[in-house]
């Protein structure tokens, strides 16, 4: 409830929008105590999980607000909103600082750039990870900016994400088909960014990140086969036939490393499974490539 809390405190007479997706924890019951507090905090408790980009689709169709502030549980505003309110009027969506609990800007995940098909290689055979300073990592994750000042950046986190109402509409809301989680974001950042809209970062604005509790709560396999999926999602949408395919042999290729380090780590057999899962997913998104197409008979959008 520390989320609400800060936006209590820092953005007092906002309209707050709960998106409970199924928790089993005893969040529905404590956000429906808050109304004697704040009686603009709306509740819609799903009875299953409708993922990241379902959930927020949901928030925006229970208001009508002109600016759209998206805020993860785990996020603490500390400062007022008004500067972000501003860029995101004049320039259609706008996003703050991510920082750790220390004050610092979380470098390589508040804003990146768009995910290339090399860059999306280098992370799935872990190179991103054991050499952090390559070129390539680099460029991706804006280690080459000045997080303090602001102006015109690709992708920022959807933790800490606003748009007008407006663009919304235009791009036919979030992809539900990035499910539960993973890439919807980036997605929605990519579209805007191809429908001429700027996405302004305004580093004045801070919140408080302290890292993806809901996702740590899933089984490791789970995991991995949720962002195997949802990669694959994106660079079918974005990527042109061979670098999809570069992707998606990248993809197969870094299930070895994985899954030996998986073996080590959990001392069973069970990373194998998973393997084998996300080894078939890939096969399965090669053979039968989701067509853009499909994305506009969906949303109505071209």
């Amino acid at each position: 409830m520390s989320c609400l809390d800060a936006l209590a405190e820092m953005a007092p007479g906002v309209d707050v929008i709960v998106v409970d997706n199924a928790s089993t924890d005893r969040t529905v019951e404590r956000v429906r105590l808050r109304p004697v507090m704040n009686p603009r905090v709306t509740l819609v408790a799903n009875r299953d999980n409708r993922g990241f980009a379902g959930a927020a689709n949901q928030g925006f169709r229970e208001t009508r607000a002109d600016s759209i502030l998206l805020l993860n549980p785990d996020v603490r505003l500390r400062t007022p909103l008004s500067a972000m309110i501003e860029a995101c009027q004049e320039h259609g969506l706008a996003a703050g600082q991510l920082t750790g609990p220390d004050g610092r800007a979380q470098a390589g995940f508040t804003v990146r750039r768009f995910p290339t098909p090399v860059s999306l290689a280098f992370e799935l055979l872990g190179i991103n990870r054991l050499w952090p300073g390559n070129a390539v990592n680099r460029r991706y994750r804006y280690l080459d900016r000045d997080l303090n000042l602001e102006g015109a950046v690709e992708q920022p986190a959807g933790a800490f994400l606003m748009t007008r109402r407006d663009v919304w509409e235009d791009l036919g809301g979030f992809d539900e088909d990035f499910h539960p989680v993973w890439f919807e974001d980036v997605d929605f950042c990519r579209r805007a960014s191809d429908a001429g809209y700027r996405i302004e970062y305004v580093p004045q604005v801070r919140a408080e990140h302290s890292g993806g509790h809901s996702v740590k709560k899933l089984p490791t396999a789970r995991m991995e086969q949720y962002w195997y999926a949802s990669l694959l999602t994106y660079a079918s949408k974005h990527f042109r036939s061979w670098p999809y395919r570069g992707v998606c042999i990248a993809a197969v290729l870094s299930t070895v490393p994985r899954t030996v380090a998986g073996i080590v780590r959990e001392r069973n057999l069970n990373p194998v499974v998973s393997c084998y899962k996300i080894i078939g997913l890939v096969v399965k998104r090669l053979v039968s490539r989701t067509q853009p197409a499909q994305w506009s008979r969906r949303t109505g959008k071209t």
